[in-house]
């Protein structure tokens, strides 16, 4: 069987690319393995500081393949459940992958497809992308990127595109903070290296702390508990061998060493 994907590393940045353009890069069985297995595996290695999630064709993600729902009809609660843990899995381990992902944008972004944008750390979009929420048309509802989509686009909008169903518009997106930046076409491969390279001039162990800093400290109470977690994550990276290197290179004007390899 074809491989849904295309995998290439560039130095120290990883490139995901979803290669379904022919049914815009919807989801079936096979993708949503793949995208597993792959997020898993580098996930796993040291050697990365960005992962670009991009996609071949017209369209980013068009949700969820029509034979695999053709299918998918016929099911019992039973293997509906189980199928959709898988995709749930999935979203898992894109949004639980300790290396920043940034999510190259290049058009329209539907259904389970808002998943896959709502797990990434960064979102670049060209400006003619399209996003919606499609479920409810079909009688169905987002369920299992429902925790990523309300984290990304909040709860209030979520509330509105949930219901209605409605597209939205690349800069709409920006609006609610669901996109970070929207771009003309010719303009997207430098947004996106430009936001590769900066993560990769930071400190490789301080950029995943930091990505593990924000998912652990959002939507916490402020408790003592919390205060003396973050006082103590501060210390230990302190006292670390980079952060000692990355302070000292800092006083001495020069630069550390994982801005010369």
């Amino acid at each position: 069987m074809n491989s849904c994907l295309s995998l290439t590393t560039a130095g120290h940045v990883a490139r995901v690319t979803l290669n379904r353009p022919e049914v815009r890069n919807a989801f079936n069985e096979v993708l949503i393995q793949e995208l597993t297995a792959t997020f898993i595996e580098l996930g796993q290695r040291a050697d990365l500081r960005a992962i670009v999630l991009a996609a071949e064709g017209k369209a980013f993600c068009a949700g969820a393949d029509l034979n695999w729902m053709k299918a998918m009809a016929s099911y019992s609660w039973d293997e509906n459940h189980a199928d959709a843990t898988k995709l749930a899995d999935m979203l898992w381990a894109l949004y639980s992958c300790p290396v920043p992902v940034i999510a190259r944008v290049q058009g329209d972004v539907y259904a389970g497809g808002m998943g896959l944008v709502a797990c990434a750390d960064i979102v670049v979009a060209v400006d003619g992308a399209g996003f919606c929420l499609s479920e409810a048309k079909l009688g169905l509802m987002p369920a299992t990127i429902a925790p990523y989509v309300v984290k990304a686009l909040g709860e209030q909008a979520s509330r509105r595109y949930f219901l209605t169903a409605e597209r939205f518009s690349a800069d709409e997106a920006k609006r609610l903070g669901f996109v970070h930046e929207v771009v003309a076409a010719d303009a997207l491969d430098a947004k996106v290296d430009d936001l590769a390279a900066a993560l990769c001039a930071n400190g490789p162990a301080a950029t995943r702390a930091c990505k593990r800093l924000v998912k652990d400290v959002a939507g916490r109470e402020i408790t003592d508990a919390l205060r003396d977690d973050t006082a103590r994550r501060i210390a230990d990276i302190r006292a670390s061998a980079e952060g000692r290197e990355g302070v000292l290179s800092f006083l001495s004007k020069g630069k550390p060493g994982w801005q010369q390899g």
